[in-house]
């Protein structure tokens, strides 16, 4: 078996995505102020801080910034033989009558956000909860559609959707890593 991989998000095209992003957000919530923005851990912090300074940048408001690790409020994480790497959630701010915007990278079965919604609930209770993603890849397990989507990407279930961001990885790329079987050239006539 190989890996063919395809670039689908360069720099420029994901700086677009979160800027379209950042614009439906301020068209659908009317009261800009009452913003707070919590990405998921790893690659949905950095977008959500992009999505806050680009706010800061257009409308002069510091939105607050939560990271959120949902690693034990995942369904999965007793099935695991390994022990789960938990990072710090950081929500330092009261998310009562707050319009949150739940961000991530991929959004793919679903599972990641609810298990983002349980941790988010014990927290407190926001006034809405809306999801921004970079990308959508399709395949819902749950039923759960993002608010604000980058770019749809359709994909087969097999395949790996790879987000790589400056902060974590050094570049901004997404692509797309699809497994084709080698073909036998003996059966080929």
């Amino acid at each position: 078996m190989t890996v063919a991989t395809k670039a689908v998000l360069d720099q420029k095209k994901i700086a677009r995505a979160i800027t379209r992003i950042t614009h439906e957000i301020l068209e659908q919530v009317d009261d800009h102020k009452s913003l707070g923005i919590i990405g998921i851990l790893t690659r949905g912090a950095p977008i959500a801080r992009r999505i806050a300074a680009q706010i800061k940048e257009l409308e002069k408001i510091d939105v607050p910034v939560g990271l959120m690790d949902i690693s034990l409020y995942r369904d999965d994480v007793h099935s695991k033989l390994d022990q789960p790497v938990v990072q710090t959630t950081d929500i330092l701010f009261e998310l009562a009558n707050r319009n949150v915007i739940l961000v991530d990278d991929v959004l793919f079965t679903g599972r990641t956000i609810r298990a983002a919604l349980s941790q988010i609930v014990d927290f407190g209770r926001p006034k809405t909860i809306q999801l921004a993603v970079l990308v959508d890849r399709g395949h819902r397990e749950l039923p759960i559609k993002a608010d604000y989507v980058g770019v749809n990407i359709p994909t087969s279930k097999n395949d790996m959707v790879v987000v790589k961001l400056i902060e974590n990885d050094g570049e901004d790329i997404v692509f797309v890593e699809t497994e084709k079987l080698k073909q036998d050239k003996k059966g080929k006539n």
